[in-house]
């Protein structure tokens, strides 16, 4: 076994991380050049070509009745409702907030999986996921308007809801895992949002795309393939690696990139106040997993 062998699960999660981060700037780069319901059914519309070739092997899978509402719950969640929050949330504020907010979503499943089927949860936890949304709404409240983020009061909120969704759909996806391959979860998800958002194609300053605008539209393919195709690869082939509570410790990762290319790449700024409010978020999510980290929370930036 060669001496890179051992590291390359580490690396594909860290690729994975990496993606992620960049689709809340790929994003706002599409919404530079289309309506948000364009670029949302665009990469719905990619992911889904992508997974043409999977269809022999997904044929072959035995598939329940009994799943098919959790199936719609989990599509619902995620990409139905979870992008139009975010499409309209990376509108009013910067790519650095919206991916900050994201540093919520291992504690937000862990509440609602102690909500929803009774699994246990520390006090710790509860404090820290108190702390870390302290941190957000202080994030949201100390915010400047500016050209990349002209409400970020609203723009978080969104994204704040965004996550919700994206919580519900991994209490969806832990109940199916058990069943169905993530390769075919990931290509259900991509098929359905393809069918959610076409209509949405009929709103007021939608339609069909009739330009070409290079930088956005390049964004659009990027969006559905490197995002939805190569980024769950990795994470995938990541966690088939190592243990999952492991692999779910890089999902901590995401925010942290995720500022640095707003900053780089859009120009993003914080101001002293939301530097303080990152910390804090940042401690409430190191508190709520310290000695116990969660060991089922799969991303919701998959499709």
């Amino acid at each position: 076994m060669s001496k890179l062998n051992p590291w390359l699960p580490q690396i594909c999660l860290l690729l994975a991380m990496i993606l992620w981060a960049s689709s809340f700037v790929a994003m706002k780069l599409a919404l530079v050049g289309y309506h948000p319901m364009q670029v949302v059914f665009g990469r719905m519309l990619i992911a889904t070509f992508c997974f043409v070739i999977f269809i022999p092997a997904f044929s072959r899978l035995n598939f329940r009745r009994k799943d098919i509402k959790y199936l719609l719950l989990m599509a619902f969640c995620e990409p139905c409702l979870y992008f139009l929050f975010e499409a309209r949330a990376l509108e009013l504020t910067s790519a650095s907030q919206a991916g900050m907010i994201s540093a919520i979503l291992p504690l937000l499943v862990a509440v609602l999986a102690w909500g929803l089927l009774k699994e246990r949860i520390r006090r710790q936890t509860l404090i820290g996921f108190g702390i870390a949304i302290s941190g957000v709404l202080w994030l949201s409240l100390a915010g400047d308007s500016s050209d990349n983020a002209p409400n970020p009061l609203l723009g978080n909120f969104l994204e704040f809801l965004a996550m919700v969704c994206a919580a519900g759909y991994t209490i969806a996806v832990k109940h199916l895992s058990s069943h169905y391959p993530p390769l075919f979860l990931t290509a259900f998800q991509a098929f359905i949002g393809s069918l959610f958002f076409f209509p949405f194609l009929l709103l007021p300053g939608a339609g069909l795309p009739t330009d070409w605008v290079t930088v956005p539209a390049l964004a659009v393919i990027y969006l559905g393939v490197a995002i939805s195709c190569l980024a769950y690869g990795c994470y995938n082939f990541g966690v088939s690696k190592i243990p999952a509570n492991r692999a779910a410790a890089y999902v901590n990762l995401i925010p942290v990139f995720a500022v640095i290319m707003g900053m780089i790449i859009l120009g993003d700024k914080l101001n002293l106040s939301q530097l303080f409010a990152c910390i804090l978020v940042f401690f409430g999510v190191w508190l709520s997993s310290r000695k116990d980290p969660l060991s089922s929370v799969q991303p919701a930036k998959v499709v």
